[in-house]
């Protein structure tokens, strides 16, 4: 079945849209090709996707780049990677000023070299006026550390006496996540064939649609991403209510 935009209602999009972009290496095997090729034709999707997340006027797109378990990984793909990183927004930095894109980097910082971190601030800051899309790239990022720096941020002031313990709510918890400041995802896409979260946005996806694909990142085209758009606006939506029929 072919898709368009013509065949998406634009009045029921998602707000936010977050993904988990798996397959690059196993997409790089299939056709011979290194996985630091893998990884360069994943960078140029990503770059596709945005453009289409921006055309379609949906406000907030999360990418999992680089997770905390990826450190794990061979230090030259490791090292590969990163420089990719770091091209790609050097690259992308006008482009995010010329269409009103907002970056805003998530993860563990610490873990990357100064100048990354530097070049990382310094589009965060020449960008955070911008209100187009919110693009949200998650770096070195778990959910699992997401969710304890949380509680030790909260209970460092709850030890200061800046927080009154009986006052903390999930409005307070969110308040102290790296997400603070963006609505949670309507919309989890998952592609490469895995069914699964990877410790990503734990706290945030509690009632998130999750969408499935067994196509590998590099191949995830305009229409593969207007599907997973077609198939959410098919669910119901209830967070935990009844429908009434």
């Amino acid at each position: 079945m072919a898709f368009s935009s013509f065949s998406l209602d634009l009045s029921k999009l998602p707000k936010h849209v977050a993904i988990i972009m798996d397959g690059n290496g196993r997409w790089a095997k299939k056709h011979g090709f290194p996985r630091f090729y893998g990884h360069k034709k994943g960078a140029e999707t990503a770059k596709k996707v945005i453009e289409k997340t921006y055309e379609l006027r949906i406000p907030y797109l999360t990418l999992f780049a680089f997770s905390k378990e990826n450190w794990k990984r061979p230090k030259k793909e490791v090292e590969t990677i990163l420089e990719l990183f770091k091209v790609s927004l050097a690259k992308e930095k006008h482009f995010l000023i010329e269409k009103g894109i907002r970056l805003k980097v998530i993860g563990d910082r610490k873990d990357f070299s100064e100048d990354l971190v530097d070049l990382i601030e310094e589009i965060e800051e020449e960008t955070r006026h911008n209100s187009k899309l919110t693009l949200c790239l998650a770096l070195s990022y778990g959910g699992r550390a997401e969710i304890l720096k949380a509680v030790k941020d909260i209970s460092t002031k709850v030890k200061q006496g800046l927080l009154d313990p009986e006052t903390i709510d999930e409005k307070v918890f969110r308040e102290h996540l790296y997400t603070q400041d963006i609505p949670d995802p309507d919309l989890l896409i998952r592609t490469s064939g895995e069914e699964r979260l990877s410790n990503f946005l734990l706290f945030q996806i509690a009632y998130t649609e999750l969408y499935f694909t067994s196509v590998y990142w590099p191949e995830f085209t305009e229409e593969e991403y207007l599907k997973a758009l077609y198939s959410y606006q098919k669910r119901e939506r209830r967070f935990g209510g009844v429908h009434e029929f």
